[in-house]
């Protein structure tokens, strides 16, 4: 009986002294995740192509917030299913600080209602860093298009229903759906016709193949200002600042037309609030920096630093206004 005993109380005693060690190593990971952080270098996945207006952005910002944070972030191109591909990968990293995704309205807004299955919540997985920018778009028509004006180019399609065609970057792109608000807005009669790429789409709307197009000022503007295509308007709230010779597309004739792409950083769900805390404020470090700033405007981006919690109310807002977008552009991709 005894010896029995003894038994019952040394394996209490080990649980015990397991449960104390286990206690005292997660108190002492704590303090690691906090204020240690960061010690070692940083991964950012970039959900599109090298040289892209995404990882172009991401690459004019992030050295700033590197320089803040004190280690190297290092950017990964993992492109595929109009950003899923990455989304995917960061949704599923450990929630340590270490991996984190480059977001846009792609990734959390169109896609969730774009595609048929997603292998990730764009909300429930990811913890909200910090937004960055807001990108302006621009409509722009072929130079021999005989509309000079959005009011012009809206009477011209309703004489001609179905005699114009815009062009974009891909079946639920930003340019697609931009488009798509376009026409149901205006009450025209316009025709999609999706290219692989914002660069092959505005070729042809160079060379009159299609007529018109809206894409992110950062691919639009420089062909504007060169002459290659005629730029009618922004398609922001407010003129953009580096561009305000055009006016909105609201002001020029479609009342209440706003189309802005943006961007964000994530980490996967689960990611120690104070970690969340150090990204966000070196974030909101950099954006404020002027030389940064300059060259996001000159780029058709304008810094927009804010709390999580911004971010993630912004992602709500803009889930529910894309799927609004999508359902009428009928746009679909299993």
């Amino acid at each position: 009986m005894g010896t029995t005993n003894a038994r019952i109380d040394l394996r209490s005693w080990v649980r015990r002294l397991l449960g104390t060690a286990l206690v005292a190593l997660a108190a002492l990971a704590l303090p690691a995740a906090a204020d240690d952080y960061p010690d070692r270098p940083i991964r950012l996945v970039v959900p599109f192509p090298a040289g892209g207006g995404a990882d172009n952005l991401a690459r004019m910002i992030m050295p700033k917030v590197a320089q803040g944070l004190g280690k190297a972030i290092v950017i990964e191109n993992k492109p595929g299913a109009g950003g899923n591909v990455g989304a995917e990968l960061v949704a599923h990293a450990t929630p340590d600080g270490y991996t984190l995704l480059y977001g846009t309205n792609g990734t959390h807004a169109i896609n969730r209602s774009l595609y048929g299955s997603l292998r990730f919540d764009p909300v429930r997985d990811f913890a909200p860093v910090s937004r960055m920018t807001l990108i302006a778009a621009m409509l722009v028509v072929n130079p021999d298009f005989p509309a000079t004006s959005v009011g012009e180019l809206i009477q011209y399609a309703k004489v001609h229903p179905g005699k114009v065609n815009f062009a974009s970057a891909g079946n639920g792109t930003t340019s697609h759906l931009a488009g798509e608000l376009f026409r149901t807005m205006a009450g025209i009669d316009i025709v999609h016709v999706p290219y692989r790429g914002g660069a092959l789409a505005a070729a042809d709307v160079m060379a009159g193949q299609v007529q018109m197009m809206i894409d992110v000022m950062p691919n639009a503007y420089p062909l504007a200002k060169s002459g290659r295509l005629r730029g009618l308007a922004c398609t922001t709230a407010q003129r953009f600042p580096a561009a305000p010779e055009y006016p909105t597309v609201a002001e020029a004739g479609l009342p209440g037309y706003v189309v802005t792409a943006w961007d964000g950083i994530f980490a996967p769900a689960g990611t120690p609030d104070a970690v969340i805390a150090r990204l966000n404020a070196a974030i909101r470090q950099a954006l404020e920096d002027p030389q940064v700033r300059a060259t996001l405007l000159a780029h058709g981006a304008q810094a927009v630093p804010g709390a999580p919690d911004d971010l993630a109310r912004h992602v709500a807002a803009e889930a529910e206004k894309w799927a609004k977008v999508v359902r009428q552009s009928g746009a679909k991709i299993d």
